[in-house]
């Protein structure tokens, strides 16, 4: 089914910030648009705010001025349901209650033609469950925008169990039309990016729980390693610990109270201390002190750096490394990184257990390095050493990284250390929710690229570690942590056994 025509009118319920913000996208792509909101004079405000921001983006040289008139001509208030009835689509973005989207859709049905089809910007509801009180239910999908909906590329289309394969189709070709990056998937808690987002979030809270690390740290390792935009104690600082916190829970409820999806007793107890973040004045931060990552003191750089081989997961750095003049010495076959070959003083990418694990498995001095999103060009490492580990050989690892040019910075040795773990848990809930078939894997990897702005589509990332390095993480996460959580799946295992790829 082709995108809808653009002089389809299409129309808003809902004046709020979301269904403001979808109605501006649609009138900018052509469509006569109008605007309903129950409460009396919130839709006329609607408008003439949308027609304000066109005002400020001529301004600014940012549209062109014809093109804002015809944009605000588009655009009118709605004074009851019954003058949508010319609408071809419907939006719905009102309050996150069941009941009245249902009662909602109801009218809209009764209101508007046999061939309109209607959408749910719900963020969290089950499309399948809002549809069920609709004479043809078939109409609904889900369209799900994210805020702000003009400035931020992808748009959820989600079906239900009734939905037309006609109707999704329409919708995603007409938000491509719109000049959005549209995924499609099923019903299911949280949809693509709500659901495999959660361990970005669980993650932080329980090696913040565990006193392995500070916030500041945290959040910096993730960004200046992980090369995510923000870290997880900022960005749940910025969203609201209660709105993360809730949307935590409903998934979880909606998944049958799944261990992976548990709720985190420290951000419970966060939301009733009052630190929301910074709504509230505070959170993790409170706005006033920069935070302050802990960063290792100038290290000496050791002599050499001595590579088994070249197929290491380090291959980056170690190329880095030699672009810096730092002196590399490539040696036959196929082992680890050595900082003192003489010595066996060892420097490996985490592969899930902990440094003093390694040195129990091959007698050999160890320092992990934290993955990084990219070796070539991470501003901070991390790096994680045993309780026997002699003092000179973890400053000969710093030096090292040091002398590439990064920010270093000594965490804990626990299983995973920071980056890893996150990472190893999205990949893991990106395949999972393959394997369900909520979504393809390309949808998927798009959806958290473009939704959360992750550096990288999490089965994309797995695909590139591979699966199983993705076990060996989650595996060693279970035995010291917590099975349930860290519980991998059959398919996933057999991903990994096979070396295969999701998809």
């Amino acid at each position: 089914m082709t995108a809808l025509d653009p002089t389809t009118p299409i129309g808003i319920v809902g004046a709020g910030t979301m269904g403001a913000g979808i109605g501006q996208v649609a009138a900018t792509a052509g469509h006569p648009v109008r605007i309903y909101d129950a409460v009396p004079g919130v839709a006329e405000e609607a408008v003439g705010n949308i027609k304000a921001r066109l005002t400020r983006l001529t301004d600014k040289g940012k549209l062109d001025p014809q093109q804002a008139q015809h944009i605000r001509d588009r655009l009118a208030p709605a004074a009851a349901i019954v003058d949508l009835a010319e609408c071809g689509l419907v939006v719905e973005a009102v309050i996150e209650d069941i009941a009245v989207k249902r009662e909602l859709f109801g009218m809209l049905e009764a209101a508007c033609g046999e061939e309109a089809v209607f959408a749910s910007n719900t963020s969290s509801l089950s499309i399948t469950d809002i549809a069920a009180g609709m004479t043809r239910p078939e109409r609904l999908a889900g369209m799900h925008f994210f805020n702000p909906a003009p400035l931020l590329p992808l748009v959820e289309v989600v079906r239900g169990e009734a939905t037309s394969p006609d109707v999704a189709d329409a919708l995603a070709a007409t938000a491509t039309v719109w000049g959005k990056t549209p995924v499609q998937c099923t019903s299911t808690p949280g949809f693509i990016v709500n659901r495999v987002a959660r361990p970005f979030y669980a993650e932080a809270f329980r090696i913040l729980g565990h006193g392995y690390i500070d916030p500041a740290t945290l959040d910096a390792i993730m960004r200046e390693s992980g090369g995510f935009r923000m870290g997880p104690c900022e960005l749940t600082d910025l969203i609201g610990q209660d709105v993360n916190a809730a949307v935590t829970r409903s998934v979880w409820k909606a998944l049958g109270k799944d261990p992976r999806f548990e709720t985190s007793a420290l951000q419970d107890e966060m939301v009733a201390d009052g630190r929301l973040g910074r709504k509230s004045g505070g959170g993790f931060y409170d706005g006033k002190a920069k935070p302050v990552a802990a960063t290792a003191e100038p290290c000496n750089e050791p002599q050499s750096l001595t590579v088994n081989g070249g197929s290491t997961p380090l291959s980056a750095l170690i190329d880095r490394l030699g672009r810096a003049g730092f002196p590399v010495h490539v040696t036959r076959g196929h082992g680890p990184v050595r900082i003192r070959p003489s010595e066996n003083v060892v420097l490996q990418m985490t592969d899930g257990r902990t440094a003093a694990d390694v040195m129990a498995e091959t007698g050999e001095t160890t320092i992990l390095v934290d993955l990084a999103h990219d070796f070539g060009s991470a501003s901070r490492f991390a790096v994680a050493a045993g309780p026997d580990t002699p003092t000179a050989a973890v400053s000969d690892a710093v030096g090292c990284l040091q002398a590439a040019g990064a920010d270093v910075t000594i965490v804990a040795d626990t299983p995973g250390m920071i980056v890893a773990r996150t990472v190893a848990m999205l990949a893991a809930f990106g395949a999972d929710a393959v394997d369900a078939g909520v979504a393809s894997a390309p949808d998927v990897d798009t959806a958290m690229r473009l939704g959360v702005n992750y550096p990288k589509g999490p089965v994309a990332w797995g695909d590139e570690l591979g699966w199983d390095w993705v076990v060996g993480v989650l595996d060693a996460l279970a035995r010291t942590e917590d099975k349930q959580r860290y519980l991998v799946s059959d398919d996933l295992r057999k991903r990994a056994v096979r070396g295969h790829t999701v998809g």
